[in-house]
């Protein structure tokens, strides 16, 4: 049996899921080696839910990403009989030509690392797995799949800022990430609700990182994120839009160096600085502290804002749709998100959202609102096997 590995690697994770390119892909398993570095522990499940493998490891066993990499190779080699034909990665960011998935090589891994400063908490981490890759099988297809992708069809007056010229034409634009997320939901949305698919769309992919989209017809036409993956909406530990004055305010008056504030914004701020209690809306949501409420408030009101925004770069909107971790699973954070949206005319069906059907709002609703489960690993792997071209 032909197979395609699919990577998505984190800062101390790395998720992956393996599936059959035989007839239609179809998954076989997936897994996550979790705390690499600290406390690693690698558990596998096949598609039913049965645990294949859950195994704790020490610190020095696995210190770091392609260490995991190879422990996860041992194991499926030595598990699986399946033929390795491809691996597909995610890789955060692009740049401004990459419009599609690419077959890796040396000259385009090098390329990749150009934009590390764009994505420093991403784009290290998912290029690791890639190199160890090549290094130790040079032969094997890796194909990266780009969050920025998805949006490279917007127009130039939504990609620039009002910076000189020459900035643009170096590549500092507004790219958008969360790009395979929304691609995958655009695709489900033709078979789910294709009265609404040729439409007017907002989607919002909330989890520890949050955006929101506009789709119109299924492609992008506006994103809440920008030149990195810090602006838009407020995160788990990211602060999202914020006035560039704060930026000069924090390196010139706070005396604070680059990399203090690069670390501030990117992972002391969001849901973890508002609140400080943490970054999960769990733990939020049943915290006694004001400060959570106020932090789930704020996330709140952001998403208002911003759809408001989108609903103006659409013409209007016939529909929203919840996605991503927070998005498909807390009825109580779609309830609060839309009460922001009534004035479009969202009528929210509390039985519905209660049970996380598909369609949550009531029929009399002018907008509809949908819950959609994401599956950014399924649209890598289609990605690369169509680069791959088996």
């Amino acid at each position: 049996m032909d197979i395609i590995l699919v990577v998505n690697a984190g800062s101390s994770s790395l998720k992956f899921e393996v599936l059959s390119v035989e007839g239609d892909l179809s998954k076989l398993l997936k897994g996550q080696m979790e705390g690499v570095g600290t406390a690693p522990r690698l558990c596998i499940k096949g598609i039913g839910g049965e645990i294949l493998a859950d195994h704790q490891h020490s610190p020095s066993e696995v210190p770091d990403l392609p260490a995991a990499m190879r422990l996860v190779g041992d194991w499926l080699r030595e598990r699986h009989d399946g033929r390795l034909v491809a691996v597909g990665h995610r890789v955060v960011h692009g740049g401004p030509d990459n419009e599609r998935a690419v077959l890796i090589n040396e000259k385009v891994f090098a390329d990749l690392e150009r934009y590390v400063p764009l994505a420093p908490l991403h784009q290290p981490n998912n290029l690791a797995p890639i190199r160890a890759i090549l290094r130790q099988r040079p032969d094997l297809p890796q194909v990266a799949c780009f969050d920025t992708s998805f949006h490279r069809c917007h127009s130039a007056v939504a990609d620039h800022y009002a910076i000189p010229e020459r900035f643009y034409a170096e590549g500092v634009r507004r790219y958008g990430f969360h790009g395979l997320s929304y691609e995958y939901v655009a695709s489900r949305l033709s078979e789910l609700a294709p009265e609404i698919a040729g439409g007017r769309v907002l989607v919002a992919h909330l989890g520890s990182g949050a955006s929101m989209c506009a789709l119109l017809a299924g492609r992008s036409v506006e994103s809440t994120f920008g030149f990195t993956a810090l602006d838009g909406l407020p995160m788990s530990t990211r602060c999202g839009q914020i006035d560039p004055g704060v930026i000069l305010y924090l390196l010139d008056q706070k005396g604070m160096r680059p990399d203090e504030v690069q670390d501030l914004l990117y992972k002391a701020s969001g849901l973890k600085g508002l609140s400080g209690v943490g970054s999960d809306v769990r733990a939020l949501l049943e915290s006694p502290k004001s400060s959570a409420a106020f932090a789930l408030e704020h996330f709140v009101h952001r998403i208002g804002l911003n759809a408001g925004m989108l609903a103006a770069a659409l013409g209007g909107m016939d529909a929203f749709v919840f996605t991503a971790g927070i998005g498909e699973n807390s009825p109580e954070m779609r309830k609060r998100i839309a009460v922001k949206l009534e004035w479009l005319g969202a009528k929210l069906d509390l039985e519905r959202n209660a049970r996380g059907d598909v369609l949550i709002s009531t029929p009399d609703s002018q907008l509809r609102i949908y819950v959609v489960p994401t599956d950014e690993e399924l649209m890598i792997a289609r990605h690369t096997l169509a680069t791959i071209g088996t």
